[in-house]
């Protein structure tokens, strides 16, 4: 009888499982227990994100790679830089940032909180000294009152700005798609077009295999042998930043690395070599360019990378042999379908 109930529960999930895992509607966002939200420190955080106090030249801030008006990314190949130093990856969107596992296109991070000063520290991006970003916000009367209200105290540490600064992100969200209605039994959230693709996200696509959930990722890193992109090989500073972050993490080859080796940095797993985390693939239609070093620059480049079966080499994926029309059904479905309601934003005022 268990049997039974299981093959028919299996065949009730089809249209919506597809190959892989189970797509969910937009729900509450988790919050950890150590960083509870209030409003106060949201504000807080909202304020710190857009604070150019925290880079070293004071120049740039949070805001400034993640623009509220570029998908809370910048638009870009890769990241912005400081000056006379270059990035080597894409800035990824912080929009569902609170459903993530992981940090970083390599993982590198296991919460906001975490990950909200690497940024800060790192050379190549907002290069602050975090000792003296303590003392630079301690010198704010307006800041020390607000972290009293918020924390009890007036003891302004790092740690707090960056409980503040994941807290604020935590409210960058994007619900009410019309893919959440749709799978809540609306039939007429998604167009004909539309519907036609999630047929294809789910089934022939294979899409679900890697993103299915509330937030269309599956939390996990993989290989896919996304191409390097020539003209970054060939800049100094983009190698400089390259061996830099080998260095860090103690790859011994660090001066002849040629390419981006992913989450094999953190890990020294071989099976990481050029593996990234899955991202999201809410609000994808504002947020090019896509992969890790930003070598799609559109949604068709995208699908179409995917559709051949992925980088020379890869083991992950294989051809899907989408037609013409069908990849052109499926950028409805990722358009329309995953664009949820417009996000206000009032960008706030900073002491």
């Amino acid at each position: 009888m268990k049997r039974l109930l299981w093959m028919i529960l299996a065949v009730l999930c089809l249209p919506v499982c597809g190959f892989g895992g189970h797509l969910e509607p937009f729900k509450e966002v988790p919050i950890p227990k150590a960083n509870p939200q209030t409003p106060a420190k949201i504000e807080l955080g909202r304020k710190l994100f857009f604070d150019r106090r925290l880079s070293g030249d004071g120049t740039t801030n949070c805001g400034t790679c993640h623009d509220p008006q570029q998908g809370y990314s910048d638009g870009l190949e890769i990241s912005l830089n400081y000056p006379t130093t270059r990035n080597w990856r894409n800035s990824p969107t912080l929009i569902n940032v609170a459903f993530q596992k992981f940090l970083f296109h390599d993982g590198r991070a296991a919460s906001l909180e975490d990950q909200a000063l690497f940024p800060l520290m790192s050379a190549f991006e907002m290069n602050q000294n975090l000792d003296y970003m303590e003392e630079e916000i301690r010198a704010v009367p307006e800041y020390v009152t607000e972290f009293t209200k918020v924390f009890g105290d007036a003891d302004i540490t790092r740690d707090r700005v960056a409980m503040a600064i994941a807290a604020f992100e935590r409210t960058i969200v994007s619900g009410d798609a019309p893919l959440d209605r749709y799978l809540k039994g609306d039939r007429n959230a998604l167009s004909p077009e539309a519907v036609k693709g999630y047929g294809l996200f789910t089934g022939k696509g294979k899409c679900t295999e890697c993103h299915f959930g509330v937030n269309l990722a599956d939390d996990r890193f993989h290989a896919l042998n996304v191409p390097e992109n020539p003209e970054h090989l060939t800049d100094p500073r983009i190698a400089a930043t390259r061996r830099f972050v080998a260095k860090v993490y103690h790859f011994k080859e660090f001066r002849t690395l040629a390419e981006d080796p992913g989450r094999f940095l953190i890990t020294g797993e071989r099976k990481d070599w050029k593996a990234f985390r899955t991202p999201t693939l809410r609000e994808i239609a504002g947020t090019a360019p896509y992969m890790h070093n930003g070598i799609s620059a559109t949604l068709d480049e995208a699908i179409e990378f995917f559709n051949a079966g992925g980088g020379k080499g890869n083991t992950v994926l294989t051809p899907l042999q989408l037609t013409a029309e069908e990849k052109r059904q499926l950028k409805v479905f990722l358009e329309e379908g995953l664009t949820g309601a417009p996000m206000a934003f009032t960008y706030p005022k900073i002491p």
